[in-house]
């Protein structure tokens, strides 16, 4: 983690609060996730969903779904495929250790930029040491709890979790790689 720390950010802000839940507290966090979740309990992040995706990101998210139903060797209309998935994912993944990654309120959507700077040199410190994650909204889609467990004041929007773990070679998921935007798609060269 310490490596992460001098991730680069605008005006040297350094505008990150992060906590870091293992152990029994984290057991804590995801046993009364999953019951919130089984009970159907909306999900209320500190910074929203979003209320629709562009056509392009929704497409891309049906081919992840289908892909990962593939390698489930499920279709995606399975109920138990979604449901299944809910949970993973409410379930931080089994991980060990989860970051959250935190902002004031008071600061502008610019400082996200740098959030997700440090989310990347955290992904990337980790990897370095043999340890992986997954970056995930559903992490942290039930702050309350998270400020109870880990006495986040109000002050600070909970934006981001990292499940940092290791990968399981029996979980077919665990092997299971996303499809990338070409270059040719992603990046409009102009003068060049």
């Amino acid at each position: 983690m310490g490596d992460a720390l001098h991730t680069p950010s605008w005006a040297n802000t350094q505008p990150w609060e992060i906590y870091v839940a293992a152990g029994q507290v984290l057991k804590n966090i995801r046993v009364t996730s999953l019951e919130r979740t089984n009970a159907k309990a909306p999900s209320d992040p500190d910074v929203p969903f979003p209320a629709a995706w562009p056509a392009s990101c929704r497409e891309r998210t049906k081919e992840l779904t289908a892909g990962r139903a593939a390698v489930r060797g499920v279709g995606t209309e399975d109920p138990a495929f979604h449901h299944d998935f809910l949970m993973a994912n409410r379930g931080f993944f089994g991980a060990p250790c989860v970051v959250y990654l935190c902002m004031d309120r008071m600061l502008s959507p610019w400082s996200m930029f740098d959030l997700g700077a440090i989310c990347h040199s955290i992904t990337l410190a980790a990897q370095h040491h043999g340890v992986d994650s997954a970056i995930a909204i559903n992490l942290v889609t039930y702050p309350d709890l998270l400020r109870a467990a880990l006495d986040i004041p109000d002050n600070l929007l909970i934006v981001i979790g990292i499940a940092l773990g290791y990968a399981d070679p029996n979980d077919p998921e665990d092997s299971f790689r996303s499809t990338r935007r070409s270059l040719d798609e992603t990046v409009t060269f102009v003068g060049i």
